[in-house]
């Protein structure tokens, strides 16, 4: 059986090796002393006896045996030769007891490469073991900025806590994500029994990944793992058995896919031009049986505790008030991290339609659902947020904040404006900064003090504001009604006590009522039909009238003038905030004066203007409550584009 075994692994290298030709590539091992730096800049650290994956051996450390094997380590060399008969015996003893001695091997960004073994590698490879002992030395190269060598490093310090060194990402900012999914604090060091359970998650996981033909996608296993886990939960994974997670896997294929499009998502600035079609071709696109769209909305707080849930009840109210005959809805108020999949449920059996998520932290629960409802369309209130199996939907602030921040620097007195911001999440920075950037705009001298409302050490933001000699605040944008309280919009304080000068304005209504037209008017399918293979997420602005900007009867003529001088090039895309040469606290990050920036620079931007005076700070600075959602949505989420 050995020399039958021989025969098929020596076929199995002669077709790699001729594939490998074909392609203009190295058909023989890859050498590694032909890939180190020549210069000898790195180090060498012994790592002891680990399990090596076997996957991730890759060739020899010299060139003497690189030309017995193919790229794939089969063996080319004809048989009933000296080299096939080693090989064969080899195969013996691994058949009868298993090959226990330690290779003796290489790591160098993640891959191994054998000094000793190389025949115990072929074999092993060729009878598909996952893991083989080895003594081995790691090579560890100079940092650099090139995106294999941060990803190497990210992987050092996850191998540092966790001794794992099976898991290999394609994208900058994982490791990271993958010790939050797990439960694991930066730094915290992993137990036995924690590396057991997760190695045990991760092989049925690809197992049944690769069995579904996820070897045919470009991402990693790892890349696959990550994305599933943080839509099931990786705890709720410990106990499923592999014919439930190969279900699983089945009904969420589509988020691997999307994690291949190097532009995962889709942004649509504006509504999608509605396609004309027959009444008949409307009532058709709705539900059998049904008159009405039912639409529920999930609600994180009451809408007479929390600004943001009103604004979104206002939206809700609006669609009543505009579809009286086609749309009923309902809506589920208090709802915390622990209660929304029963509350999705509950809106599911409720015969819903679409239902509307409206904050971040929704999201996992958001997207589980929709795999397991494809029939009911879910959408979630988030920014930039890559699910395919759900829509997101935000809107452009910063356009708002923009000229807010002019209407500031024009009435200033001292020089001295304030910005009050919650969490530092996408979006959020760019709100700050278009501020800035406007005030500065009409006033070079304007400086812009930055306090947030959701650190630990500061529950009064606004007393640090008066603390500074600042007159003028960008506050919360709404007022919430159960404290009726003046403090919101933009406001100039004098003697302790706010004069309104102007109050930005989400217009939800017009997203959800346009949402509603879409459905029934099929525009909604054509969108899905148009980008198979992207997250859709909606970011409207003053052009949809989803954003404006309520001004103060009390401003200057001249200042009111301006402001609708520059609403007006705003809404009608001749002017972006984010144009020409800008400066941040630490230098340049635009030379060109005739360049805007992209949508998704402004949605990722991780630094603060230059006349801004303050920080954004780090998850441990905040609050408990600001956790959820800066996990979901934070700034870490821009890595991936550094």
């Amino acid at each position: 059986m050995s020399w039958e075994d021989y025969e098929l692994a020596y076929k199995a290298g002669k077709k790699d090796y001729q594939a490998r030709l074909s392609r203009g590539q190295q058909p023989t091992l890859k050498i590694l002393d032909d890939i180190l730096p020549h210069d000898k800049h790195y180090r060498e650290i012994p790592l002891g006896l680990v399990q090596i994956p076997v996957n991730q051996i890759v060739g020899t450390k010299t060139g003497g045996r690189s030309i017995s094997f193919a790229g794939n380590f089969m063996p080319i060399l004809p048989p009933k030769t000296e080299f096939a008969s080693k090989w064969t015996n080899l195969s013996n003893a691994h058949l009868k007891e298993g090959i226990r001695d330690p290779i003796k091997a290489y790591e160098y960004l993640n891959e191994f490469y054998v000094e000793e073994g190389n025949k115990r590698v072929s074999v092993l490879k060729y009878f598909d073991a996952v893991s083989i002992p080895g003594v081995v030395t790691r090579i560890l190269p100079p940092r650099t900025k090139e995106k294999q060598n941060k990803l190497y490093y990210e992987f050092i310090d996850f191998y540092e806590v966790s001794k794992i060194n099976y898991i290999q990402f394609s994208e900058l900012g994982s490791f990271a994500k993958l010790l939050k999914a797990v439960g694991k604090e930066p730094g915290e060091k992993w137990t036995e029994d924690e590396r057991l359970d997760f190695n045990y998650v991760y092989t049925k996981f690809t197992a049944e990944y690769n069995a579904q033909g996820g070897g045919k996608l470009s991402i990693t296993p790892a890349d696959a793992f990550l994305s599933f886990i943080t839509i099931y939960g990786y705890k709720s994974l410990i106990d499923k058995t592999s014919s439930e997670i190969s279900e699983m896997l089945k009904k969420s294929w589509e988020e691997f896919e999307l994690d291949e499009e190097e532009d995962e998502v889709e942004l649509k600035m504006k509504p999608t031009q509605a396609r004309k079609a027959p009444l008949i071709n409307r009532l058709l696109n709705l539900p059998l049986g049904q008159k009405k769209l039912k639409v529920a909305f999930i609600y994180e707080k009451t809408p007479t505790s929390s600004a943001w849930t009103y604004a979104h009840e206002l939206g809700r109210l609006h669609l009543e008030q505009t579809f009286p005959e086609e749309v009923s809805t309902l809506y589920y108020e208090n709802v915390t991290l622990d209660t929304i999949e029963e509350t999705l449920a509950e809106a599911i059996a409720q015969k819903c339609d679409l239902i509307f998520t409206t904050t971040p932290t929704f999201v996992p629960a958001s997207v589980k659902a929709a795999i397991d409802n494809p029939e009911v369309r879910i959408l979630n209130c988030s920014l930039n947020t890559s699910h395919r199996y759900i829509r997101t939907y935000y809107a452009r602030m910063h356009e708002a904040k923009f000229l807010m921040g002019a209407i500031a620097g024009a009435l200033t007195e001292n020089d001295r404006l304030g910005y009050i911001a919650d969490y530092p999440i996408q979006g959020a920075i760019a709100n700050i900064n278009a501020f800035a950037l406007g005030a500065k705009m009409i006033n070079p001298r304007a400086k812009v003090y930055l306090e947030w409302s959701t650190l630990k050490d500061n529950p009064d933001a606004l007393a640090k504001l008066r603390a500074a000699d600042v007159s003028i605040v960008s506050g919360q944008d709404m007022i919430i009604p159960e404290e009726a309280s003046r403090f919101f919009g933009l406001y100039r304080m004098e003697d302790d006590i706010p004069h309104s000068l102007a109050m930005p304005v989400w217009h939800w209504g017009k997203f959800y009522e346009q949402m509603i037209r879409t459905v029934m008017d099929g525009t909604w399918k054509y969108e899905e039909e148009a980008t198979p293979v992207k997250a859709i997420n909606y970011w409207w602005g003053m052009n949809a009238g989803m954003i404006d900007l309520i001004c103060s009867q009390n401003l200057p003529i001249g200042t009111k003038r301006l402001i609708d001088l520059l609403k007006n090039t705003i809404s009608a895309e001749e002017f972006n905030p984010f144009s020409g040469i800008l400066y941040s606290q630490t230098g340049m990050v635009q030379g060109d004066p005739d360049r805007s920036m992209t949508p998704e620079e402004i949605i990722t931007m991780n630094w603060l203007a230059e006349n801004v005076i303050g920080s954004i700070p780090s998850p441990v600075e905040l609050q408990e409550k600001a956790i959820p959602v800066v996990n979901q949505q934070g700034l870490e989420q821009a890595a991936k584009n550094e």
